[in-house]
């Protein structure tokens, strides 16, 4: 219950495709548009995770 409060409706729809026809249905579904959104996250995030959080304790704003 908890989960879905916290699921987006664009996820909650790929992720019930997903379990339905697996990778390829959610490719034939949402196209390159899925594949887009999924590497612009993990960009997002490993930057922030890997450059700009060690970036910053380096610099002495954080810790």
């Amino acid at each position: 219950m908890l989960k879905k409060i916290f699921k987006i409706k664009f996820v909650q729809k790929y992720t019930k495709i997903y379990k339905e026809s697996g990778f390829k249905g959610v490719i034939k579904e949402g196209g390159w548009k899925v594949l887009f959104y999924f590497f612009l996250y993990y960009l997002i995030r490993d930057s922030i995770l890997y450059i700009l959080i060690p970036y910053l304790i380096v610099k002495g704003f954080i810790f």
